[in-house]
């Protein structure tokens, strides 16, 4: 939900941190690995409701609020984030699976496993965490299977919102798959990075029959995952994620599902709360995306005076400054270069920023220190 004002986000952020509950990451002192095994000790051994309870999390973790605000269900295989949907599910009513349906978009909805359950032969409590299971469209959640989360070269199925399955584009940061992959709308690509961060620190040490599979065509296969207990994602599917990270900050919605699951499972997603853990663990974007077809920089970088310029062959059309906290600084749409092919960024706050540069489904993000 990249739609808002710096303001807002900033309300937004500090409504977050009011409602993480007071010294719940006081023992996450650490970086790399050793934050990543303190993030597992604070939110180890929750709460489990069970299967079936899911659905009650949903009631309170997945309305829509924030869209049509009309108390459907949000379903991120359907939802538009621009304009009507082309079908809603209500929780209460005779949409839920019951064994029928979901031979077409817009009949069923069930229970999807971000992580599918058939990576860890559907053992609780993962079976039933609610933290990467999400209320969807059955007949999507059907098409998604078993397949990675990745970005999709050629598709083989669009559905209504955006959301496509195809072949993985083998390229720029998703370089190094080609087999088959789902790839969410833009909306959500952070949501679902952050839900994969989330699994590797929760079940950290059970994570030994998580590996890259052999046979890329298959749909069991674990290829987003490396089979080690502290890096565990591929390095393709990590860029991946790190990318859909930095690119999809942490929305309102996010924060509201966390602090729902929360009160129901007792314990939070750190990725959520603090964005700025990921970097701190796995590292900064581990390859932006060539996207541009000429050259494109930042500098002077580091910035000097607060100031920085962005030299781009190609007109831009919006540009993003996003700190490591996931707050958005400054956005500017439809910007104005000062001279031929030079866009100047002024008054920026010292710190650490992601620089987010978009040009029709073109994206580039580069980042910048400004001392």
């Amino acid at each position: 939900m990249k739609r808002i004002s710096t303001l807002f986000t900033l309300l937004v952020s500090l409504s977050a941190l009011a409602q993480i509950p007071a010294g719940y990451y006081n023992t996450a002192t650490g970086t790399g690995y050793t934050l990543k095994t303190q993030l597992h000790n604070i939110i180890d051994s929750h709460t489990d409701q069970g299967y079936q309870g899911l659905y009650t999390t949903f009631i309170l973790s997945d309305k829509d609020l924030y869209y049509e605000n009309n108390g459907s269900i949000l379903d991120i295989y359907s939802e538009k984030p621009s304009g009507p949907d082309s079908y809603e599910y209500y929780y209460g009513s005779d949409q839920q699976d019951d064994g029928s349906g979901g031979t077409a978009e817009g009949q069923k909805f069930n229970r999807e496993h971000v992580i599918p359950q058939s990576y860890f032969s559907s053992v609780t409590p993962m079976y039933s965490d609610a933290h990467f299971i999400l209320p969807t469209d059955k007949y999507i959640n059907g098409e998604r299977g078993n397949f990675p989360f990745g970005r999709v070269g050629t598709a083989t199925k669009i559905f209504t919102n955006g959301s496509k399955k195809g072949s993985n584009l083998n390229s720029g940061y998703s370089a190094g798959y080609t087999g088959v992959v789902f790839e969410p709308i833009d909306e959500f690509k952070g949501d679902v990075a952050r839900m994969f961060l989330y699994f590797a620190t929760r079940y950290e040490g059970q994570l030994n029959g998580f590996y890259t599979s052999v046979n890329e065509s298959s749909t069991q296969t674990k290829a987003m995952f490396d089979g080690t207990e502290n890096h565990a994602f591929s390095n393709t599917f990590l860029n991946i994620l790190l990318t859909w990270h930095a690119q999809d900050p942490v929305s309102q919605r996010e924060i509201d599902r966390n602090n729902a699951i929360y009160g129901r499972q007792d314990n939070r997603n750190p990725y959520i709360d603090h964005p700025e853990y990921v970097a701190t663990i796995w590292g900064t974007i581990a390859g932006a995306d060539n996207t541009f077809s000429a050259n494109l920089s930042l500098y002077p970088n580091p910035a000097v005076n607060h100031e920085v310029h962005i030299y781009s062959e190609t007109v831009l059309e919006d540009i993003q400054v996003i700190n490591l906290n996931g707050q958005l600084v400054q956005h500017i749409s439809k910007p104005q270069s000062s001279t031929a092919k030079v866009y100047t960024l002024t008054n920026l706050p010292t710190g650490l920023y992601l620089i987010k540069m978009s040009t029709g489904n073109q994206t580039e993000t580069k980042k910048l220190v400004v001392n």
